[in-house]
């Protein structure tokens, strides 16, 4: 069966998190340059089966763009002309990375740790695809 990712996009880094092949668990896979998240994608699509693509899309608490949907945005055209096969879903991704903080927190990751922006960036794709699998 294949599998979910989920994408925690940003201007320097992007967290991905994927389903195991049941589709009942999310776990973090890694962080990567969002330079070098294409080719990734490719290289991951290549070895693995994955039937959707989830990325959280920034909104204020009002609904309006905040200054990094519109890179978002413009990732999601060019995933769509490389990979137009792939269904990718839209999530709001308002308080993920807060989440992700507290997720760390709590199961006892030290305060050094989790100034690593990039576990957090990871995490907060879990968390995303976590709920979206849960809906």
């Amino acid at each position: 069966m294949p599998r979910i990712l989920a994408l925690d996009y940003g201007t320097k880094r992007t967290g991905i998190a994927v389903t195991d092949p049941l589709q009942i668990i999310a776990t973090g896979l890694t962080t990567v340059s969002s330079q070098q998240l294409r080719p990734f994608l490719t290289a991951y699509f290549a070895k693995e089966a994955v039937e959707q693509v989830i990325i959280g899309l920034p909104y204020n608490l009002n609904g309006t763009d905040t200054h990094a949907t519109k890179p978002v945005k413009d990732f999601i055209r060019l995933f769509k002309k490389d990979h137009p096969n792939v269904p990718i879903t839209t999530v709001d991704e308002q308080y993920t990375s807060q989440m992700a903080v507290q997720a760390l927190v709590q199961s006892g990751v030290k305060k050094q740790q989790r100034r690593n922006k990039a576990l957090l960036d990871e995490m907060a794709a879990t968390i995303m695809l976590q709920a979206f699998l849960q809906k």
